[in-house]
């Protein structure tokens, strides 16, 4: 029986996936990538090396445990963190570090293309500092000699193609998340690249994302136990591959992902632009198909840092005691911005804050508040949403955030989303990007929903309990943004 592998590069780990005919999942593999590095004030970056070795550790494992399936893949699927920089030199080595996608630093370039509002209106979302387009034109100002070396850019995820096939290409959906991408056309945006004033020589080929894009090169195919001319699909940034995962891909259809990150998805079937909220309108993973999207920068990340601040390294622990004295919202107040935010602020200068601490203040609080600020944030996305004429009501939860019960109730309660809890809901990009090379390799589109296992809706008693923490949560931000700009 054929089977298809796929592989998506987060920011935290790299996870690979082999599946068969009938998606029944045969094997995953998880690895850990280091961690960002931030050698300046709002810099947010990674080793590009570091990715290939974190990959190629996962296809290992997945050799060594599941060797017959990994003969008949036939073919391959990428799916990685989305707006991400990488500049090769004319010897396809990394002239720098990745610029990542929490990278605030080209906060003054970013401000400066928002000026260009129709611009804004081609390319899907105003630019933003994290974005790949503002971050090209701080490297033009403060590090000219990093682009004076380039012969490629290429965005995360690619850069794994072009270690396993020699080929540099991108995808529409992942080119969509550049600030460069024309979402309605689904090509480079000729008037975006003479604004940035880049060299169009730079950018690879775009293609949408179940394209055959080359072959696994020989010597791959023999690391890993491949057959020889496995095909590798275009691929997709890992977002839209988790909405391919989930079949997220009819209009209207939606779900909350909850990760390093945060989004509120929902596809739609023609391209819908709202800039004036912070929306990032891209094109998905399938032709014809483009989404809108509220997306947050400080997901289950954020919890992990109050982990971390608070001395404990096991967050199954800290949720359990956090759900087991759950009562109603915590008393305190948490801005979960560590770093900045997009929808619907777009401001890379937010940072986190805990407000309303006293000397009876519980750990168990704290961690309730982490829960109830992403839930907040999400909230705010889905007003964003609303805003712009889109109605979401209903909405799978995918993530490493899905795991918990608590966090899935307070969301519900926050947001007013009804939301269906997945069997397979970990899995996520990877089983995404898995059936993008299903469709590289000539087979049909398969975009079933996974088996929902729970279903959680929104408490009234608790929606109205909320209803004025998320008041309070939005005058708190209001307040203390002039702070942030002072404190930069």
């Amino acid at each position: 029986m054929t089977c298809f592998l796929g592989i998506d590069l987060g920011t935290s780990s790299v996870k690979a996936l082999i599946m068969d005919e009938a998606e029944v999942v045969l094997g995953t593999a998880s690895v850990p990538v280091p961690a960002p590095s931030h050698p300046m004030p709002l810099a947010s970056e990674q080793d590009v090396g570091s990715w290939w070795v974190a990959v190629a550790a996962a296809l290992d494992q997945l050799a060594a445990t599941q060797p017959a399936a990994m003969a008949r893949v036939a073919g391959i699927g990428l799916s990685g963190q989305m707006h991400g920089l990488v500049l090769l030199d004319e010897a396809d080595q990394p002239v720098r570090p990745a610029m990542l996608w929490n990278d605030g630093r080209a906060e003054a370039e970013a401000t400066e293309l928002q000026g260009d509002g129709d611009l804004a209106r081609i390319l899907g979302v105003p630019a933003m500092a994290g974005l790949t387009a503002p971050k090209l034109l701080w490297l033009q100002r403060h590090e000219p000699q990093s682009l004076d070396r380039a012969r490629n850019l290429l965005l995360p995820k690619d850069v794994l193609r072009l270690h396993l096939t020699g080929d540099r290409v991108t995808d529409v959906s992942d080119a969509a998340g550049t600030w460069l991408l024309d979402e309605q056309a689904r090509t480079w945006s000729d008037r975006a690249i003479a604004t940035l004033g880049i060299d169009r020589a730079l950018l690879p080929p775009v293609v949408e994302s179940p394209t055959p894009t080359g072959v696994v090169r020989p010597e791959m195919a023999q690391r890993f136990g491949l057959s020889p001319g496995v095909v590798m699909a275009g691929g997709a940034g890992d977002t839209l591959a988790g909405g391919l995962g989930i079949g997220v891909v009819e209009d209207g259809r939606a779900f909350v992902s909850l990760g390093t990150s945060g989004q509120v998805f929902v596809a739609t079937d023609r391209y819908r632009p709202a800039p004036e909220q912070a929306v990032h309108s891209f094109c998905h993973c399938l032709p014809g198909r483009w989404s809108a999207m509220a997306a947050i920068l400080n997901g289950a990340s954020a919890l992990a840092t109050v982990a971390r601040l608070t001395g404990s390294t096991d967050i199954a622990a800290l949720l359990a005691e956090a759900e087991a004295n759950f009562t109603g919202p915590s008393p305190l107040l948490f801005l979960p911005y560590f770093t900045g935010e997009r929808t619907p602020h777009n401001d890379p200068l937010a940072r986190g804050v805990l407000f309303g601490m006293t000397p009876d203040t519980t750990r168990s609080q704290i961690i309730q508040a982490a829960l109830e600020g992403v839930a907040f944030s999400l909230a705010d996305g889905i007003v964003a949403l609303n805003a712009a004429g889109i109605a979401v009501g209903e909405a799978g939860f995918i993530g490493g955030g899905a795991r918990s019960r608590l966090w899935a109730r307070i969301i519900a309660a926050a947001t007013g989303l009804t939301l269906n809890l997945y069997a397979e809901g970990a899995h996520g990009a990877a089983f995404g990007s898995a059936r993008l090379g299903r469709m590289a390799a000539g087979g049909p589109l398969r975009a079933e929903a996974p088996k929902v296992v729970e279903t959680i809706a929104p408490d009234a008693r608790l929606r109205e309990a909320y209803a004025p923490r998320l008041d309070a949560y939005r005058g708190l931000y209001t307040a203390l943004k002039p702070e942030f700009r002072r404190g930069r």
